[in-house]
């Protein structure tokens, strides 16, 4: 089991985004293309960046100044208890209320909104919980 945030961490979810057809397919329907980053909220710069190119992650790994649409952060303690126990819609939109999910970049209220997004954005999630983190 890799470390939360490493290159090896973040490609192991991009093969599970590949691997996983209501993630890469259904956003490849919409069209949905995006650099998305996760990190933690105490610190200035996310850890690890994921290319989506059509629904496809493209490709993976340390976060090197690229220019997020999408950056996720929350508290270590809490992305390990999503990563044991992944968020549902519910919980999600709980998890944002209440700020322990940030988005430093992207609007979760819209993309949570539209069902077409918001579902590949929930199984995301499952598939952290998949790989497991350290």
């Amino acid at each position: 089991m890799a470390e939360l945030f490493s290159d090896a961490w973040i490609n192991e979810l991009k093969d599970a985004w590949n691997n996983e057809p209501d993630v890469k397919e259904k956003l490849a329907e919409i069209g949905f293309s995006s650099v998305i980053t996760c990190g933690f909220k105490d610190e200035d710069q996310p850890r690890c960046v994921f290319n989506v190119d059509n629904g496809e992650a493209t490709s993976a790994g340390l976060y090197n100044g690229e220019a997020p649409n999408w950056d996720m952060r929350a508290k270590k303690d809490d992305w390990m208890k999503w990563v044991a126990k992944p968020l549902g819609m519910a919980s999600m939109g709980m998890a944002f209320t209440t700020g322990k999910l940030k988005f430093a970049e992207g609007d979760f209220k819209s993309m949570i909104k539209d069902p077409r997004m918001a579902g590949p954005f929930v199984k995301s999630f499952a598939l952290m919980a998949d790989i497991g983190a350290e």
